[in-house]
């Protein structure tokens, strides 16, 4: 079977997005089918191997240098490219709607007759700029409800995406997968290993408490509500990890370290270093950061909203409401979590475990492939082979 996957840029644009496709196209590309990655080229693509390949794409990225949206305009080469590798797939499988490059090859898959399966990562990102949250609505309206509304499948990554676009008139009812997670790379301290040589590899402090922050440096991320957070509270150290044009370095906070140049497993030290990851973000599925923390055995808040991706965390992640408009009143109700954590430091540390086991229990890569091998193999059952379809029966029935 061929699967061509598209998204706006590869994993090493290091969005949350891309982050997932990079590992499912692992995993696909571990399976017997032949999987095509197609992506703007602004960043290195992944290795490949096998039966897998990438596709790299000429785009213009203005919009997202301009005002820090990731919106790659696709050249009229890489259209053609679009369209020819979509015609030589049995399955196209889509991430997210409202990028140019997946709306191509959603429509050049229709035209013929090619499945799609789409995954649904983001429902509503509400923008302090009402242009663009009007923008968005109305992209929501006018191209990702036809667009869901005429998938083979949709598959939304949080019950909290399903929620939003509830009242579409599916072809198939929408499917739930959970994104997974790498418990080798996101741990738990070892027994010989110690917070404080961590800490001190990354220039931090040893004898404070350190709260983390790891995403992209945009509104939607929550980094106004951040910035007020970290001048209110000079008795924290904040670590922040990711990039973006909202640049925290630039708030000139004794009590703020930034690392902006980290990758794979030095984001997993920071986790074991941290006492607390917080997370202000609107908008979002599923964030991947929430999932990494529980996997490292770090206590989390996040938003009302984001914890309700999963109704299961609620044991183990503490939510606040995030009040749209009011930043100030925002960041005094995560901090009043905060200092509650920090004051029963016990809670920190007594469900470490919990949380790890939790994680590495629910939010598996490989259970993720193997739903949309699954999904792929019933929308296209003449191009599986016989040995990866018996392979994908045993599998469900060992579920």
């Amino acid at each position: 079977m061929k699967i061509l996957m598209t998204t706006h840029y590869f994993a090493s644009h290091q969005g949350g997005i891309e982050i997932v496709a990079g590992q499912l196209f692992r995993e696909l590309a571990a399976s017997k089918q032949e999987i095509v990655w197609i992506a703007a080229d602004l960043t290195p693509p992944p290795e490949t191997a096998g039966t897998a390949r990438v596709v790299g794409l000429r785009t213009f990225n203005f919009v997202e240098r301009t005002i820090g949206l990731p919106f790659p305009i696709p050249t009229l080469p890489a259209l053609r490219k679009i369209r020819d590798e979509v015609r030589r797939s049995d399955v196209v499988i889509v991430h997210d709607c409202l990028y140019l490059t997946n709306i191509l090859a959603y429509g050049f898959a229709r035209l013929n007759s090619v499945p799609v399966i789409i995954i649904q990562h983001i429902g509503l990102v509400p923008y302090s700029n009402r242009w663009l949250s009007g923008m968005m609505k109305l992209a929501n309206r006018l191209v990702t409800r036809p667009m869901l509304q005429g998938a083979h499948q949709v598959v939304f990554i949080s019950e909290t995406i399903k929620r939003y676009f509830s009242g579409i008139p599916f072809r198939t009812p929408p499917a739930v997968v959970f994104n997974g997670v790498d418990p080798d790379v996101f741990r738990p301290l070892h027994p010989r290993e110690k917070k404080v040589d961590l800490r001190r590899e990354f220039g931090l402090p040893a004898d404070q408490p350190i709260i983390l922050f790891v995403g992209r440096f945009v509104e939607k991320k929550g980094l106004p509500i951040l910035k007020g957070m970290v001048e209110m509270t000079p008795r924290y150290t904040w670590a922040f990890a990711g990039w973006g044009p909202l640049d925290p370095g630039k708030w000139n906070a004794p009590n703020l370290y930034v690392f902006s140049g980290l990758r794979g497993s030095r984001v997993a030290d920071l986790y074991r270093a941290a006492d607390l990851l917080v997370l202000p973000s609107t908008g979002e599925g599923f964030p991947l950061v929430l999932q990494e923390a529980l996997a490292s055995g770090l206590a989390a808040v996040c938003g009302a909203e984001t914890l309700g991706a999963d109704p299961a965390m609620e044991a183990l992640v503490r939510g606040v409401p995030i009040f749209a408009g009011d930043n100030d009143r925002t960041a005094r109700e995560f901090l009043s979590c905060i200092d509650d954590f920090f004051a029963s430091n016990a809670e920190l540390q007594s469900k470490s475990e919990a949380r790890r086991a939790f994680a590495v229990a629910r939010y598996s890569w490989k259970h993720a492939a193997n739903r949309y091998l699954e999904i792929a193999s019933r929308l296209a059952p003449e191009a599986v082979s016989p040995s990866a379809a018996m392979q994908a029966s045993t599998e469900e029935v060992l579920r």
